[in-house]
């Protein structure tokens, strides 16, 4: 996965968790692709300052992960419901039976709804 993109998604799950520099400057970063002179500009800080705050920001999201592994365990939840929904397919298609398609059907709605 693209770091600027697990960035992202670490920052949506465990981001309350930084200080609010850390998350607003990740937030400026990653999210509205702004510069680290432009976000030092707006806050009227050196850009250094602004790279070590990101930078403990990504390692502070890192450890999060590491520890509690919710990203790793939503995108195994997805494939896993993602490969469902395929075999659930497969099975309506060759089904003949109209009870058993609808009963599949609601299944794929609901499974549908946890990603």
């Amino acid at each position: 996965m693209e770091k600027k993109v697990e960035i992202s998604m670490l920052w949506q799950i465990y981001g309350k968790l930084l200080t609010e520099k850390q998350y607003e400057f990740i937030d400026y970063y990653y999210n509205e692709d702004l510069s680290l002179s432009e976000i030092a500009e707006n806050e009227n800080i050196t850009r250094q300052a602004v790279r070590d705050i990101i930078k403990k920001g990504e390692r502070k999201l890192f450890e999060y992960e590491e520890k509690l592994l919710f990203m790793k365990r939503t995108i195994n939840q997805e494939k896993l419901v993602h490969n469902i929904l395929v075999n659930l397919n497969k099975i309506q298609k060759d089904s003949s039976d109209e009870q058993v398609t609808d009963i599949l059907e609601e299944i794929k709605k609901e499974l549908n709804c946890l990603v």
